[in-house]
């Protein structure tokens, strides 16, 4: 088993006064030659959007990108013809494909939207574009499990699908409690990252935030120091 440790500290930081941002990997003004991805997740940005502020009208391409609003809600629009809002307690998918336009806004008047936004290397180059959201019962979600992205195939229902081999799923612990993860594919990695709480991922302990990107092996012990609210993102690494 190898492991990389990413503390919370070292992620980069931006304030654009509509916009407080938080990058796990080199993005916009944040470059660092030795933190660009892990393996084929190529962004995970915590953005905090103040209300009726949000990102304006711009273009994708061959990008899987997966929205999961921690706090408040998002208004998508894009130039396939999706308009909706997203909510805490679903999540987002979008293929960009061949070139997809969007924007998207926080429509609160009061409250401010904290999201985490990846970004996933795709398997195929240019395909068709494909948007989709979905709720997840994250309020019943405890002590296990809860997998709501997987490989776009015939299954892809229960789960939102992405043109990669890539699985992602979010978890919540009780203190002192266990579960062990046991990877899809013997050629991918773990990236662990810490929403809430605290926990020990096979020996390495981390706080709110902190990240772990773990590979060589095919399963991840996990232990809850306090409760914690944590996402596992397996991807490919080449």
């Amino acid at each position: 088993m190898e492991k990389k440790f990413f503390p919370s500290n070292q992620r980069g930081a931006a304030n654009y006064g509509w916009l407080k941002a938080k990058y796990s990997f080199s993005f916009a003004s944040f470059f660092k030659p030795d933190q660009m991805r892990f393996g084929k997740l190529r962004v995970l940005n915590d953005d905090t959007i103040a209300p009726k502020s949000g990102f304006g009208k711009h273009r994708h391409e061959n990008m899987e990108i997966i929205t999961i609003p921690l706090k408040g809600s998002l208004k998508h629009t894009d130039s396939m013809g999706n308009e909706g809002v997203l909510e805490t307690g679903q999540v987002q998918v979008m293929s960009a494909g061949t070139g997809i336009e969007h924007n998207e806004v926080n429509p609160s008047v009061m409250q401010e939207t904290n999201i985490l936004q990846l970004w996933v290397l795709p398997k195929e180059q240019d395909i068709k574009p494909h948007y989709e959201q979905k709720d997840i019962d994250i309020k019943s979600l405890k002590n296990q499990l809860l997998t709501i992205v997987t490989p776009k195939n015939k299954e892809n229902g229960k789960t939102l699908g992405i043109n990669q081999q890539a699985f992602l799923h979010l978890g919540k612990l009780d203190q002192e409690k266990t579960l062990e993860y046991n990877l899809h594919k013997d050629y991918n990695g773990v990236y662990m990252f810490l929403m809430q709480g605290r926990i020990k991922v096979d020996g390495q302990k981390l706080e709110k935030r902190d990240a772990l990107g773990i590979w060589d092996t095919t399963k991840v012990s996990i232990e809850s120091l306090e409760n914690a609210y944590f996402l596992i993102t397996e991807v490919p690494l080449n």
